[in-house]
């Protein structure tokens, strides 16, 4: 079981970075924080439609992944018999 929940803790790492980097790939849409640094004049230069519609997948399923791996370690912390 230690094994597992040191696999996850990993996983749960790698996906927080991965989803902070891909969620700043993001094109600001206007009036937030992007702006303030100048976002909104470079968000006609931004990607085109495919390829955000891609980076938005990709970011849904690394969000599962992420969400999935605290709840499966949140389980094992709470049932672990102390072995």
């Amino acid at each position: 079981m230690q094994i597992l929940q040191v696999v996850l803790q990993v996983l749960v790492g790698i996906t927080s970075l991965l989803l902070t980097l891909l969620i700043l790939l993001h094109r600001g849409r206007g009036g937030g924080l992007s702006d303030m640094f100048g976002g909104g004049v470079t968000s006609n230069l931004g990607a085109s439609g495919v390829a955000e519609r891609n980076l938005n997948r990709i970011t849904v399923i690394l969000g599962l992944i992420w969400v999935l791996s605290i709840v499966v370690l949140g389980l094992i912390t709470k049932f672990d018999t102390g072995n």
